[in-house]
C-alpha cells in the first residue's frame, strides 16, 4: 500500500522501529539485585509476620484497624526515611488499637503525561533511568523494611514486581490498572495481601471481579531470579480485598460501605473494606481528609466490622509540589498534595480510639 507525500507523488509507508535505540544496557536480574541489596534475615521474617497480621486484621481475628498511611509517592528517599521514624514512633504508641503500615510507593500510575515514580525515573525527570531507579528503589525499601514497619506498595509495572515484592507487606492493584488480567495474575501470586481498588468511575464491579479473579490459581510469566521469563502457576490470593477511593462522588459513607456489603456477599466474598481518605474521597484536596477520617473513625466506633481499614496520604509537610520544581523540596510531596504530620498524628490517634471503642461493642 502507499501513502500520498506530496502533491503528484507516492512513496511507501514509512516502517517504525517500536523498539527504538537501546537506553542504558541490560537491567540486573532480581536476585543480582536482591544480593546488592539483601534484607537481613530477621528483617525477612518481620515481612513474613506483618503479612500474617494483616490478613488476620482483614479476617477480623484481630480485631485492630488497618492504617496505611504516607506519602503519595516517595521522591527523596532519605526524607521518607525521616517520615517512617516518625510515623514508627507513632504506631508503636498506638499498636494496641492500630497496624500501622507505611505507604512506600514507588511508581506513579498517571492517566496522562508525568513522572512516572522514583523507580524507574529516580532523577525526577521525563528521561528514565530504571537500572539506578532499582538500585535506589530496592536500597530504600530494604532501609525502610527495617524499621520495623510494615510496607505498602502498589503494582504499577508486573514485570518489576519481583524486584521489590519480598520487602512488601501489604499491596495494591490501583484504580487504573484493576481491569487488566496481568495485574489480577500477579496479585494471585503475591505473597501478601492485595487491595483492589474500584475504578475512576467509581463503579464497584471491576474490583469485586479482580478479588475473585486473584483468588484463583493462575499460569503467567514471571521474571525469574536470574533475569529471565519463567512460566509460573499461582496459588491465588485468599487475602484480595476491596478499596474504595472514590470517583466522581466520594464513596466513604455509610450507604457506599452498604453497597460494597451487598456486592461482596453476592459474589461470595468475605465483607471486608479499606477506605482510602484521599483521592476520589476527598477531591484530591488534602485538606478534606480530616473530614473523611473523622466520617470513618464514627462508623468503626460504632461497630462496622466490614470496614477493616483506612488509608491516608501523609507526608513531612502539608500541601504539595510540582514534579518540575526544582531544586525539589525534599519533605513535600511532588505528586499528589499530602498532609503534612502535624495534622497526621491526631487523624492516627482519633482512629486508634473508634477502633478501642469497636473492640468494647464487640465484648459488649
Amino acid at each position: 500500500m502507499e501513502v500520498s507525500t506530496r502533491v503528484g507523488g507516492t512513496a511507501p509507508a514509512p516502517v517504525l522501529d517500536p523498539a527504538g535505540p537501546p537506553v542504558g544496557g541490560p537491567l540486573p536480574g532480581p536476585a543480582e539485585l536482591t544480593a546488592a541489596h539483601p534484607l537481613p534475615p530477621a528483617v525477612r521474617a518481620a515481612v513474613a509476620g506483618h503479612r500474617e497480621t494483616i490478613a488476620g486484621v482483614l479476617d477480623r481475628r484481630d480485631p485492630r484497624l488497618l492504617v496505611v498511611v504516607g506519602p503519595c509517592s516517595v521522591h527523596d528517599t532519605d526524607a521518607a526515611l525521616e517520615y517512617a521514624d516518625l510515623l514508627g514512633a507513632a504506631a508503636r504508641r498506638l499498636a494496641d488499637d492500630l497496624v500501622v503500615v507505611l505507604r512506600a510507593y514507588l511508581e506513579k500510575p498517571r492517566t496522562a503525561c508525568g513522572w512516572p515514580g522514583l523507580l524507574t525515573a529516580p532523577a525526577l525527570g521525563e528521561q528514565g533511568d530504571i537500572a539506578a531507579g532499582l538500585h535506589t528503589g530496592r536500597s530504600f525499601l530494604t532501609r525502610a523494611a527495617g524499621t520495623g514497619l510494615p510496607l505498602a506498595y502498589e503494582f504499577v509495572d508486573p514485570v518489576l514486581a519481583p524486584y521489590v515484592a519480598d520487602t512488601v507487606s501489604w499491596g495494591a492493584v490501583g484504580a487504573r490498572t484493576v481491569a487488566s488480567p496481568p495485574h489480577r495474575h500477579l496479585a494471585s501470586w503475591l505473597g501478601m495481601p492485595v487491595g483492589m481498588k474500584n475504578c475512576v468511575s467509581g463503579g464497584l464491579d471491576t474490583a469485586v471481579a479482580a478479588i475473585q479473579v486473584a483468588a484463583r490459581p493462575h499460569d503467567l510469566p514471571v521474571l525469574s531470579p536470574d533475569g529471565r521469563l519463567a512460566a509460573v502457576r499461582s496459588v491465588g490470593n485468599p487475602h484480595a480485598h476491596l478499596v474504595l477511593r472514590g470517583g466522581p462522588a466520594p464513596n466513604h459513607d455509610r450507604a457506599s460501605l452498604a453497597w460494597a456489603r451487598t456486592l461482596l456477599a453476592a459474589a461470595g466474598l468475605p465483607r471486608r473494606v479499606v477506605v482510602d481518605a484521599s483521592h476520589g474521597n476527598s477531591g484530591k484536596d488534602h485538606n478534606r481528609q480530616p473530614g473523611v477520617v473523622a466520617d470513618l473513625a464514627r462508623q468503626v466506633a460504632e461497630g462496622d466490622t466490614t470496614l477493616t481499614g483506612v488509608m491516608i496520604e501523609s507526608y513531612l509537610s502539608d500541601g504539595g509540589q510540582s514534579a518540575e520544581a526544582w531544586p525539589p523540596r525534599p519533605d513535600l510531596s511532588v505528586t499528589d498534595t499530602c498532609l503534612g504530620w502535624s495534622r497526621t498524628v491526631p487523624l492516627l490517634d482519633t482512629l486508634a480510639l473508634a477502633a478501642r471503642r469497636r473492640a468494647r461493642v464487640q465484648l459488649a
